[in-house]
């Protein structure tokens, strides 16, 4: 079992003008792997939600038919396991042990049962703690290696993955993959929609490229499909092995320093690390899951209290505040110096359309209309979300919704910009506007903060790297 059929599918979220994915024809047989290749945007993570039975029937419109084994995916959900792009969206309850747990609970495993497929499935995606670990501790890629050990326990017939290494660093990814890999049954199928597409080919035989516009554009062997449409493929955003990124290397050397980290810490998440951050530098925070480095992003911009050391602003970035470190600040002082953009991008919506969310920061900041205007604008188009322009923030994909983070922190052109994971969930042309518009940032003599996994980006970006270890 574990079959596909999908027959002209198409959908289109409620109150939106254009389909997340549409005339689509497909067929997926048992036990077949299949990596879903696309643009940001072109429908990948709602095909998932449709074969998951997660798409209400009053949440949209749909097209065509979808099927797992001949059934309604709404009547196949026991069939079927997911990892979402935002594995925090999927945790339910307050302890690991009993989160991995509550899947099988409910589909009335036998309770000696129960236990050891928990520990199996823990062990199998190399989680680093205990059962009885709050889920509230868990960084974000902890989040993912938790969400994926719930989705194995259940041994699904047809295991969806939408994204599984995003933010793992380079051995964690390497351990899911490989506990993807080894957990499977011969007969499992498996839909992989994954843009670190190098490291996956090895989990999959086929690879599937949904178009932008509805349909889908190849489907063959992954040496195939490469083959003969690669160059057009790289050309139209989709990550392809062997065609690199050009760097953006400094237009100049690192300029004054604006902010200095001494002993900066907050117990048990981040141990007393020293910092230094220049303006016309972009730094690279690396380090393990659990390390602390969006702990690290978040008391570098003034958004948690230290619990040890503290941070001093330079008085260029601080102005009137030179005295006040930038947690004291208040927010509009803080939101023209230091921009902030998170790892989970829903966390910073704070309006009804993706528009304003990009006017709201220079408005706050006592910005000009018409400058105003022409920012939005110029975002809206470089980072493809001008079709979006009306939609609401919390219906945008994983890779759009990081756009339109990134972008509201771009639009007040803060002194100094902290992003945790800016790239996540791009295609190959977003993620060099993205790198493109940091560099400029950059040059004009901003300090830029990255904390990432993404080794691309910083070979492309970064001046200087500095290295958090994961303590016990």
């Amino acid at each position: 079992m574990g079959s596909v059929q999908l027959r002209g599918f198409g959908w289109r979220h409620a109150g939106r003008k254009r389909w997340a994915v549409r005339d689509l024809d497909l067929r997926i047989e048992r036990g077949e792997r299949v990596l879903l290749l696309g643009p940001s945007g072109a429908g990948k993570s709602t095909l998932l939600a449709a074969l998951a039975g997660l798409l209400p029937e009053d949440s949209g419109e749909q097209e065509g038919t979808v099927e797992i084994d001949g059934l309604d995916p709404r009547k196949a959900r026991e069939r079927v396991g997911i990892v979402f792009q935002d594995p925090e969206s999927q945790l339910v309850m307050a302890r690991c042990g009993d989160d991995v747990a509550f899947g099988l609970e409910n589909r009335g495993v036998p309770a000696e049962e129960i236990w050891p497929r928990v520990d199996e499935a823990l062990h199998r995606v190399g989680f680093p703690y205990r059962r009885d670990r709050p889920t509230a501790a868990l960084s974000g890629g902890e989040q993912q290696r938790l969400a994926l050990a719930g989705a194995l326990a259940l041994r699904p017939e047809l295991l969806l993955l939408d994204e599984p290494t995003a933010n793992l660093d380079l051995a964690g990814a390497t351990q899911v993959r490989r506990a993807v890999a080894d957990a499977l049954d011969a007969d499992t199928t498996v839909i992989l929609v994954e843009h670190r597409v190098a490291e996956a080919l090895p989990l999959v035989d086929r690879v599937v490229v949904v178009e932008a516009g509805g349909g889908v554009r190849a489907d063959g062997t992954p040496e195939a499909v490469f083959a003969a449409h690669g160059d057009a493929l790289a050309a139209e955003g989709v990550w392809v092995p062997g065609h690199p990124v050009p760097p953006r290397r400094a237009a100049g050397p690192a300029g004054d320093l604006l902010l200095t980290a001494d002993r900066l810490g907050l117990p048990p998440r981040l141990a007393p690390t020293d910092l230094r951050v220049r303006a016309g530098e972009a730094l690279a925070v690396l380090g393990p899951n659990g390390a602390g480095k969006s702990t690290l992003a978040l008391l570098l911009g003034g958004l948690l209290r230290p619990g040890t050391g503290g941070v001093t602003a330079s008085a260029e970035l601080a102005g009137r505040d030179a005295r006040t470190p930038p947690h004291r600040w208040r927010a509009p002082a803080l939101a023209r110096r230091i921009g902030s953009v998170f790892q989970d991008p829903e966390h910073q919506f704070v309006t009804g359309t993706v528009r304003d969310e990009l006017a709201l920061g220079p408005r706050r900041t006592g910005t000009p209309e018409p400058a105003v205007l022409a920012t939005v604008d110029a975002l809206l188009e470089r980072l493809g979300l001008a079709a979006l322009a009306g939609a609401n923030p919390y219906t945008l994909s994983g890779g759009e919704a990081r756009r339109l983070s990134v972008a509201t922190a771009l639009a007040t052109a803060p002194r100094l910009l902290i992003c945790d994971e800016p790239t996540f969930g791009q295609d190959r042309r977003t993620w060099r506007e993205l790198v493109d518009l940091l560099a400029g940032l950059r040059d004009a003599g901003h300090g830029i903060v990255a904390v990432t996994h993404d080794a691309d980006f910083v070979a492309a970006l970064a001046d200087r790297t500095v290295t958090l270890e994961r303590r016990p």
